[in-house]
């Protein structure tokens, strides 16, 4: 089995920077250019193999929070404005609600 071209680090830094597109084509095209440089298809990878439940989120987040001096709050609420037309804040965030990217403002 061939070792991963990509590791979490570099899909949540772009994550981090991202302002609109969050593609798995777009985290690719940003990455340093390099003849070892991840294709899109190694993000797309990357991201199949990772858990989507709360459990594994914070098992990634718990080493970051201090459960005596703060709290931790998770909100990915999608404001959907599909009607805008050149808003501030309007983009285009995945929305958990349609289970697809639309129109709005994320929170």
């Amino acid at each position: 089995m061939n070792p991963p071209r990509c590791k979490d680090p570099d899909s949540i830094h772009f994550l981090i920077a991202a302002q609109k597109s969050f593609s798995c084509t777009e985290t690719a095209r940003c990455q340093p250019e390099s003849p070892q440089a991840p294709a899109h298809d190694a993000f797309a990878r990357l991201l199949q193999s990772q858990p989507l439940d709360a459990k594994a989120l914070w098992q990634e987040a718990m080493a970051f929070v201090d459960k005596k001096k703060g709290l931790l709050v998770l909100d990915d609420t999608t404001l959907d404005k599909p009607y805008a037309q050149k808003r501030e804040r309007v983009t285009y965030p995945w929305s958990g609600k349609h289970q697809r990217v639309v129109k709005g403002i994320a929170f």
